[in-house]
């Protein structure tokens, strides 16, 4: 593995103290990890995206790879603009049946009812061996995931489905760097639960050192975020935390309060060397 840190650029968030540059709810970061350059998220709005994208001089011609953590807007807003810099760029997003990047169903998902006309039966009775799910990118190279799997050395992503109330069934990715001293997890909004996403990063391989992204506990009470926020500390030994997004202010201020210097401020503009 090549020396040097991981660089994480914030490009998108509703906090920040850099001028010049547009706060709105959504989430997108640009990861330099062992020569590659990594978006993990799109925002929440496709002008202000390419604008805090501009300010901050991001060439979006050149990436490695996209990931796009879930199917709500305030992640996705922006794809469009970054595949008009690159329509080639591997994007990796969650597999969801009929979902927004595509999939596909077998042709026997639905019961038939030979009895029937064939003028009332799907595709006049000749079931096709699969039926594919439309996308808003049909020209991208969208490759949507199902399991966790390493998708390049070092690069790891975690596939889990949320049974929270509320997002239960949707389907999420996070991302898990391997450095020589533990790995970096991203998450884009947690809806799973963070302590799963962390159990998954860890499963047979190195503890998490830093976690970089939303936590969804914006509206969470106190009674579940301090309690958590003790566990992220003690319990799964997480070194440093870069929260964003959907943590929410209370868990901000909790995290700040437990972390404090290993708390990595990452509001939008913000340039974080993670060793």
């Amino acid at each position: 593995m090549a020396p040097g840190p991981t660089t994480v650029t914030i490009l998108y968030d509703a906090f920040g103290r850099r001028d010049g540059l547009v706060q709105d709810w959504g989430f997108a970061a640009l990861i330099e990890y062992q020569g590659r350059r990594i978006l993990f998220d799109t925002g929440n709005n496709a002008v202000t995206f390419a604008q805090n994208v501009q300010r901050l001089h991001i060439d979006l011609k050149h990436l490695d790879l996209v990931v796009v953590s879930h199917r709500h807007s305030d992640h996705i807003a922006g794809l469009g603009v970054v595949l008009q810099e690159d329509p080639n760029v591997p994007v990796y997003a969650p597999r969801e049946v009929f979902g927004i990047f595509g999939s596909s169903v077998p042709g026997t998902f639905y019961r038939a009812e030979p009895a029937l006309p064939d003028s009332m039966r799907y595709f006049d009775g000749v079931v096709p061996g699969e039926i594919r799910g439309g996308t808003m990118w049909p020209a991208a190279h969208l490759i949507v995931v199902d399991s966790s799997q390493v998708i390049a050395p070092g690069i790891r992503i975690v596939a889990l489905v949320s049974d929270v109330p509320g997002t239960r069934e949707l389907r999420e990715l996070s991302l898990v760097l391997a450095t020589p001293t533990g790995s970096i997890l991203i998450v884009g909004c947690s809806h799973p639960g963070i302590e799963r996403i962390l159990a998954a990063a860890t499963a047979g391989g190195a503890p998490v050192r830093i976690v970089l992204g939303g936590l969804h506990l914006v509206a969470a009470p106190d009674s579940i975020v301090g309690p958590l926020v003790q566990r992220l500390h003690d319990q799964w030994r997480i070194a440093q935390v870069a929260p964003g997004h959907c943590t929410g202010e209370p868990a901000f201020a909790a995290l700040l309060r437990k972390y404090g210097p290993d708390y990595l401020y990452a509001g939008v503009g913000e340039r974080l060397d993670l060793p």
